[in-house]
């Protein structure tokens, strides 16, 4: 069995990931996803959070997506999101800014129209998945 795979994750944008890993971990809408070199093919959705991969040698990487795909072909897994970024383009100051500014836009949710709560309610689960990201680059910096 191959020890590694080719892996790509892809945002609207551009490609931010391209090359060899030893497993990837990812957050679908069914639970947790752990896919390493001679899995069975498969097309899953994801949900926003982090993508984690493992590169030969040991290295951890972490990427937050917003949600999307994953695909996993016999020589290949592909991560198609709307947005990916990696763990330098992730600000906690502003993340948690914009967690609390959407948690008090619902706290006055009476006042919101329909769309208005909608749109807050998915900003504060961007903000918590980003933030759910961040919490698990700082305890692989732990490690």
């Amino acid at each position: 069995m191959p020890k590694a795979i080719k892996c790509f994750i892809t945002s609207i944008r551009e490609e931010i990931y391209h090359d060899d890993v030893e497993s990837l971990i990812a957050v679908g809408t069914q639970g947790e996803l752990g896919i390493m070199p001679g899995h069975a093919p498969l097309l899953t959705e994801l949900v926003p959070g982090p993508i984690q991969l493992r590169r030969p040698g040991g290295e951890e990487l972490i990427f937050y997506i917003s949600g999307g795909f994953l695909e996993v072909r016999p020589d290949s897994i592909h991560v198609l999101a709307d947005e990916a970024l990696r763990e330098e383009g992730l600000d906690s100051k502003a993340v948690e800014e914009a967690r609390r500014q959407a948690a008090e836009a619902l706290a006055g949710r009476a006042k919101l129209a329909d769309y208005e709560a909608a749109l807050a309610r998915a900003k504060l689960a961007e903000a918590t998945a980003q933030l759910r990201t961040l919490r698990r680059i700082r305890e692989r910096l732990k490690r």
